[in-house]
């Protein structure tokens, strides 16, 4: 059975973010490594990922690289740094589907990369990345969810176990 899953921020390539963000890697090539083990341990061939935004530094093949070695059907909602090459770009590295702005997924949750006002008098959850471990922004709450790969321990997060944790932290109510 095809399964989504969600993270944001693998930010592949990128060694500085390391020290910025604080990752628990010794060095770049460990990170891609752990970062390519988590997924592929979690996401297999026929289930569906939402990259949302900041996926990888590098020359194209490099990227091409990453893409070609993860799991999964890839649908990316570009982040900022993403935003330095076209969407024709992504698509040649591999990226199934490629999304410039935020999208509405099963008619509630809105897919971006940077977190959107939402309150709770709004028919809608926001999943969004952008902010990593910033204390400033929740976890989770009944409706928003950061999947920055920092707070889900740099492994894609199931859509259904998503929900469960949403469930829990306030009031989602349950999909139409």
């Amino acid at each position: 059975m095809k399964k989504v899953f969600f993270i944001a921020d693998t930010h592949f390539g990128h060694k500085e973010i390391i020290g910025f963000e604080n990752r628990p890697f010794e060095n770049v090539e460990e990170m891609n490594e752990i970062l390519i083990q988590n997924w592929n341990k979690t996401v297999s061939e026929n289930d569906e990922i939402f990259i949302l935004g900041d996926f990888a530094f590098g020359k194209k093949e490099e990227i091409q690289n990453y893409i070609s070695a993860l799991n999964g059907y890839k649908v990316m909602v570009l982040g900022n740094h993403d935003r330095v090459y076209p969407l024709s770009w992504w698509k040649e590295t591999g990226i199934e589907e490629v999304i410039q702005y935020p999208v509405i997924y099963r008619e509630w949750f809105i897919l971006s990369h940077e977190p959107l006002y939402i309150n709770k008098n709004m028919p809608y959850a926001n999943i969004f990345g952008h902010v990593h471990g910033n204390p400033l922004y929740t976890d989770v709450s009944g409706q928003s969810f950061c999947v920055s790969a920092e707070r889900i321990n740099y492994t894609p997060l199931d859509f259904e176990e998503m929900l469960k944790r949403m469930k829990n932290a306030g009031s989602l109510e349950e999909e139409s």
